[in-house]
């Protein structure tokens, strides 16, 4: 039979483990999260210097500044929606990478929640007698920090669902912006 001690020792060494896999999890989330701005930056730089380009060649070849005003107006319109269809794919990116933190966080933290109980439901069955108070108090402890644990996970899905929301409605102002309003 393993000591108490032994038992102890071992749940650290296997708590510590989960940490370092989900850090590494971690780690490797955000580095797809990062390789994902830098190319949607890299496709978008392109873009814009393509169009830049293209644009530049437009505006000089205006034979007057009522063409030119034209043809600078009917830019400005693409430009917007661009710059909008970018920060949804931005907001999207930063959405599906905090969802993969809190399914990683949620995994560890329910793993580790199972092993601390098994562990304090081994020693409240081996404890002293006298050590009641003491083994419900932990329990307790347990008890609070995963209620806080699923407070501030309830709490970052509300706040990523309101910068979604918040970002759906500047797109959508910025779109009514840019379309071009029939005359009265």
């Amino acid at each position: 039979m393993f000591s108490f001690h032994e038992k102890f020792a071992a749940a650290t060494k296997a708590h510590f483990e989960a940490q370092l896999a989900l850090l590494n999890t971690l780690t490797a989330k955000t580095f797809e999260g990062v390789e994902k701005v830098i190319e949607l930056n890299l496709n978008a730089t392109k873009a814009s210097l393509e169009e830049s380009g293209d644009a530049t060649k437009q505006l000089m070849s205006a034979k007057d500044p009522q063409e030119f005003l034209t043809i600078s107006a009917a830019q400005a319109k693409p430009s917007a929606e661009k710059v909008a269809a970018y920060g949804r794919h931005l907001a999207s990116i930063a959405s599906g990478t905090q969802a993969e933190y809190t399914r990683a966080a949620e995994a560890q933290v329910a793993e580790t929640s199972r092993r601390i109980n098994a562990l304090i439901e081994e020693v409240s069955k081996n404890a002293p007698p006298g050590s009641e108070s003491a083994i419900s108090i932990l329990k307790s402890v347990i008890s609070n920090a995963n209620a806080g644990y699923e407070q501030l996970t309830k709490n970052t899905k509300q706040a990523v669902e309101t910068l979604e929301a918040n970002l759906q409605n500047a797109s959508a102002q910025l779109s009514q912006t840019t379309t071009p309003r029939s005359k009265k």
